[in-house]
């Protein structure tokens, strides 16, 4: 679909009882909430399931009598995976849209300059997808949520495999040079190295990029025998097929990031994605009635399988709804308040934010891309993945 399809664009869901005869919706102002996300560029099939997770939330919420028996209006903008897009679409959509809430932005850098935007305009945002550990850490904020999985959450559950499956781990690491590239790097490395892996190298690529050959000499010469790399969307594709068109894949264990093999950009690279391992918050296959549920309702809709990120994107509508009917209120203090230590029911079961640095709580899987699809091969629970809370601000 054409960028310009996507950008600028406001859907609303209405409901109509023939019950009654009487709307909510008439009955007051919608609830408004921004979606600053990619929905072109590099990162648009990433941009795409947040869209998709989003709108099929807010459909099943309003069909169902909205928050507070309001209905909720979604506003989109395209953030093209650029925090110097994003800052002036946020400052738009609290500004002149007048939102009451924001989500979508998925560049880790993005989310944390909208955070400011967000703090500015005493409003709040929930990233369903940036992996920074920086975003609820150093640089956590009192007005930023994250539902999804930081790097740190993946990095201990796919650590904690390998140690096991290759104990003689020697590690060469290639991620995008920005700030969620070189968090997640650095996030694996740290949890790698505590469980005895070796680092044997790590080069950063600019995001986008085009030619990955140039690196591949340093990879042969470090002779690692498992490379993690947290590239995205379609550096992905671009990354492993030119590996295995150069043949590095040869007696090499690829891992990485959740999110770097996805169901969006597995097609375009065919028996190329196989074998990819990482740790993750969801999986299609998570034995949970309200993930078949979910599945099901996502494929009918969309004739697509969710990826984490439409599954953590369609459950912060349900964050956002419990938020605010616990709050009674959408007041930013009064909702802010409830959102600490709140628990809400998501496709991957039951979630808790916690309080002190506003990241969620939940548990974590290793997959392996097999004939595919992915195939959960562990599991780690919620308290053992997350880790300390090393937020100061608040």
């Amino acid at each position: 679909m054409h960028k310009n399809t996507f950008s600028r664009s406001a859907i609303a869901f209405t409901l109509v009882t023939g019950v009654t005869g009487f709307s909510p919706a008439i009955a007051a102002d919608p609830i408004k909430i921004g979606v600053v996300t990619p929905l072109s560029g590099t990162y648009a099939s990433l941009g795409q399931q947040v869209r998709w997770g989003i709108e099929l939330a807010t459909k099943e919420i309003n069909a169902a009598g909205g928050i507070m028996g309001r209905q909720v209006e979604l506003l989109f903008e395209d953030e093209e995976a650029n925090p110097a897009v994003a800052t002036p679409k946020a400052e738009k959509l609290f500004q002149v849209e007048k939102v009451d809430f924001l989500t979508g932005t998925v560049n880790s850098a993005s989310t944390l300059a909208v955070g400011q935007v967000a703090e500015r305009n005493d409003r709040l945002i929930a990233t369903t997808v940036s992996f920074s550990d920086a975003i609820t850490g150093e640089r956590c904020s009192p007005n930023v949520f994250r539902v999804n999985a930081k790097a740190g959450q993946q990095s201990v559950a796919l650590a904690s495999w390998m140690s096991q499956s290759i104990p003689d781990a020697k590690v060469f690491y290639l991620g995008p040079d920005y700030e969620m590239g070189r968090s997640t790097v650095q996030a694996f490395k740290t949890a790698a190295e505590n469980k005895g892996a070796k680092t044997v190298g790590e080069v950063f690529a600019p995001l986008g990029n085009k030619d990955y050959s140039p690196f591949f000499g340093q990879i042969r010469a470090a002779r690692p025998n498992v490379m993690y790399t947290s590239v995205a969307g379609n550096d992905t594709v671009r990354l492993f097929n030119q590996l295995f068109e150069y043949g590095l894949n040869r007696n090499l264990t690829i891992v990485g990031a959740s999110g770097t093999v996805t169901s969006q950009n597995m097609d375009a690279m065919g028996k190329n994605s196989e074998g990819f391992t990482t740790g993750v918050g969801y999986s299609v296959d998570l034995d949970i009635p309200a993930n078949k549920t979910f599945v099901k309702s996502f494929q009918e809709a969309y004739k697509a399988l969710p990826d984490l990120y439409g599954a953590d994107s369609y459950g912060v509508m349900y964050f956002y709804k419990a938020a605010v009917e616990k709050a009674q209120s959408t007041e930013t203090a009064k909702v802010r308040t409830a959102m600490e230590g709140l628990e809400w029911e998501t496709p991957q079961g039951t979630k808790t934010m916690r309080a002190g640095d506003h990241q969620a709580m939940q548990d974590m899987y290793v997959t392996r891309v097999q004939d595919g699809k992915f195939n959960v091969l562990s599991k780690v629970d919620a308290k053992d993945a997350l880790g300390p809370d090393t937020c100061t601000r608040f």
